[in-house]
């Protein structure tokens, strides 16, 4: 079998390798650190499988490889491979679910920590020589926020969204959550999404992206939120709209934003956030721990070893 993986630095970024592909046998693998439209359908030509991260395969790609029977996406998320299409073809699709969890919920509080804790400004300030400077023996210029006590929403509650409310639980917080699960974590009170953009006093996003979930934060519900309210997205971008966000931070009608995800990325350099005021941006890394990395190369190697043995396991329906 020959495999191509299409965008194998996204993963790999230089600290970790493919080499346990080479326990499967009779692979001829082909990697690629970056793949561009023009060069995907040359170099998958000659494949039986591919694996891809962020390289679109469409229809028109799918239907230009005759050899293709496997597609791996090295994510949980599989909105770049068309699946109808690939379906069609008799071509198995698997994706990569739960890898990233600790991961993305340690980088949602990371960003609050932040916020709350002015962490980034004071570094920043004391190293400009402000620490050493002071007549006494601390230096404050902002207040600092104490989370026990204040209460956090979550919208959607699989796997991360599920460990995030364990944490902002050990931080003594209370937790509401917008979800459809039948069986809630105990302490967490489910709640609609009015009541939790009213009473969040730090909204955290982790549903979808669907037709009902696309810039469900906007105008309208920025309006519903309070003012001291922080918002925290490490979901998918487009579930704001950023214009708005970005409109909401510059009036002081939202606290600050965090974000590791973007409608578009890297971003254009007109993106209204990056001029926002108390916004926080991180380029896509929530899931990027160098231990969910080495995670997302076992399961997506452990994908192919059971799909090549006929029993494929993570199969996007």
């Amino acid at each position: 079998m020959r495999l191509a993986i299409l965008d194998g630095f996204t993963v790999t970024q230089n600290d970790l390798t493919w080499d346990s592909l080479s326990a499967l046998p009779n692979l001829e693998v082909d990697i690629y650190e970056r793949t561009s439209r023009e060069q995907t359908i040359e170099r998958c030509q000659q494949c039986e499988a591919v694996l891809t991260n962020k390289v679109v395969l469409d229809k028109t790609t799918i239907e230009a490889l005759p050899n293709l029977r496997y597609i791996g996406v090295l994510a949980t998320g599989f909105n770049v491979v068309d699946t109808k299409a690939a379906h069609e073809r008799g071509i198995t699709v698997t994706n990569i679910p739960s890898y990233s969890t600790p991961s993305v919920a340690q980088l949602v509080f990371a960003h609050l920590l932040n916020v709350t804790n002015n962490v980034s400004h004071y570094a920043t300030e004391n190293a400009q020589g402000r620490w050493a400077r002071s007549r006494d023996f601390l230096w404050m210029d902002t207040s600092i926020t104490e989370l026990a006590g204040k209460t956090m929403a979550i919208r959607g509650l699989g796997n991360i969204g599920a460990q995030v409310a364990q944490i902002a639980q050990a931080f003594g917080m209370r937790v509401l959550a917008v979800t459809q699960r039948a069986d809630l974590p105990k302490g967490v009170e489910r709640a609609n999404w009015e009541t939790a953009l009213k009473e969040a006093d730090v909204l955290s996003l982790h549903c979808p992206l669907t037709d009902e979930t696309r810039e469900m934060i906007n105008q309208t519900t920025l309006a519903k939120m309070k003012p001291s309210a922080i918002l925290i997205n490490t979901g998918r971008g487009p579930l704001v709209n950023e214009q708005d966000v970005a409109d909401a931070l510059n009036e002081g009608r939202l606290y600050a934003y965090c974000a590791d995800v973007l409608s578009q990325e890297p971003p254009s350099e007109t993106n209204p956030l990056l001029s926002a005021p108390r916004c926080y941006l991180t380029p896509h890394i929530a899931w990027a721990s160098r231990e969910s990395r080495q995670r997302l190369i076992q399961i997506a190697v452990d994908n192919l070893k059971a799909y090549i043995n006929g029993n494929p396991q993570n199969i996007v329906s």
